[in-house]
């Protein structure tokens, strides 16, 4: 019988947290060992982008039941122990032009899911001790990690919001942000890590941890010690979608309806009328968001696709454990529905596996706020309707839409920038840029990370 399991091996926004996601794979870990060792690796070598004091989901493939599951540890909204409507801080951003209006601050700070989703995964489908689990990141923690081009990119792009506080002191050097080749150290961050190891992630909703955050946000925000209590990583039954003879499974709650977007998009072989359908598929409006995602496969055939987030941080910081909160409550593109204390904020993030006879063929999950869905739906269709490596297929040029314009990464062709010209304004870049989202995933051909965010990819 043909083995059909994905190869071993993992990809990741940055080669620190590629190299712990390699590492455990070798020390005989599980996709889920290695998965939550590469969400709290992607925690102190990409604080850019997320943290502990984030929220993520994970889609897992449990290759001892054939089933598919999807863990929610994103963030939920505070207020169960009163609301007080302190007002934010506003920060406006200026993307490539265009001027984003942000709010930071304590006010903004929903309740932190990574800590409880990267103990969960490993309780149901982890194998190696919880502590070598968590001391990869805790060694890096330690030393600090060095600061990836692509990520100083970003750090200059959104330093309002990131130089705040303890903020200038762990990420700007003589009044700039810090320039790559920078070593990056949160002072407290290993503490954080080993009272994580050490005493489980109930600290983090219980014990002192969650005592240092209600404290620390106090009066000037809605975060409480009855939230963190009731707080719960849920575990939900994937909804599905059909693209090109293959299933894909993702939670399907996203703000952007990956899925539905799946299901709606015409498949073609003729590229300038299959680009002129994707951005059909895809028209929405602009919005920014600052993600990263993983994937990790095992030897047992195991599966598992995961992406965190922070927001565009809130500016506060833990004293003592080095944390950055998130900053959920001041992203306006989440606001979308009520608010109501208790319940999950919504998302756009949707980490996937994609099915054929029974067996995952893909695993990918994408950063980049609304560019999630367009980055996902391109790197799908180049994998199993154009059949490219999963690696060509991350790196190839995409598009995004937005009303009366397509933005176009160099390299599509001549027929296929006319044909979108018919009935839009074609926007080129440069270059592969982060605004373009930034993918990780793996297929039969091995991972695939995405240049465009400084990813990187370990076989084992």
């Amino acid at each position: 019988m043909t083995d059909t399991r994905l190869p071993s091996c993992v990809a990741a926004g940055n080669s620190v947290t590629a190299d712990v996601g390699a590492e455990t794979l070798r020390a005989g870990g599980s996709a889920a060992d290695a998965a939550a060792a590469m969400i709290l690796a992607s925690c102190v070598a990409e604080t850019v982008f997320t943290g502990l004091g984030g929220g993520g989901y994970a889609t897992y493939f449990e290759a001892s039941t054939a089933s598919v599951h999807c863990l929610d540890f994103f963030v939920a909204v505070p207020g169960l122990g009163g609301t007080r409507r302190a007002q934010p801080l506003e920060v406006p951003i200026d993307f490539g032009g265009e001027i984003v209006p942000y709010a930071v601050g304590p006010s903004t700070v929903a309740v932190p899911g990574n800590p409880a989703g990267v103990s969960v995964l490993h309780e149901r489908w982890g194998r190696l001790p919880w502590a070598q689990v968590v001391t990869p990141a805790l060694h890096h923690a330690e030393r600090g990690v060095v600061l990836a081009p692509m990520h100083a990119k970003v750090l200059s792009t959104i330093s309002a919001a990131m130089l705040i506080g303890a903020g200038v002191d762990v990420y700007s050097r003589d009044g700039a942000s810090l320039p790559a080749g920078s070593l990056v150290h949160h002072p407290g961050l290993d503490l954080a890590l080993r009272t994580l190891r050490d005493e489980g992630a109930d600290a983090f909703y219980h014990g002192a941890v969650a005592e240092q955050m209600v404290l620390t946000i106090g009066e000037l925000g809605d975060l409480s010690e009855a939230d963190l209590s009731a707080y719960k990583v849920l575990d939900t039954t994937p909804r599905r979608a059909e693209l090109d003879g293959t299933e894909v499974l993702a939670r399907g709650e996203d703000l952007d309806d990956l899925l539905g977007t799946l299901t709606g998009l015409e498949l073609c072989d003729d590229e300038p009328e299959m680009a002129r359908r994707m951005v059909t598929a895809l028209r929405t409006l602009p919005r920014r968001g600052d993600t990263t995602s993983l994937a990790a496969s095992d030897a047992d055939g195991n599966v598992c696709a995961a992406t965190t987030s922070m927001g565009l941080s809130s500016g506060v910081w833990l004293p003592g454990y080095g944390i950055h909160l998130n900053s959920m409550l001041g992203e306006g593109e989440l606001l979308r529905d009520a608010l109501v204390p208790g319940e999950r904020m919504s998302s756009m993030m949707s980490p996937l596996v994609a099915m054929r006879d029974g067996r995952p063929v893909l695993a990918a999950g994408a950063a980049g706020g609304s560019r999630i869905r367009s980055a996902l739906a391109q790197v799908l269709v180049n994998v199993l309707r154009r059949k490219m490596p999963v690696q060509a297929a991350v790196v190839a040029p995409r598009l995004n839409p937005v009303p009366g314009r397509v933005h176009v990464e160099p390299g599509l062709s001549g027929e296929v920038l006319a044909a979108l010209s018919t009935s839009d304004t074609v926007v080129p870049w440069p270059a592969l840029d982060s605004y373009f989202g930034g993918v990780a995933a793996i297929d039969a051909t091995g991972p695939g990370a995405d240049p465009r965010r400084g990813g990187d990819t370990r076989t084992v």
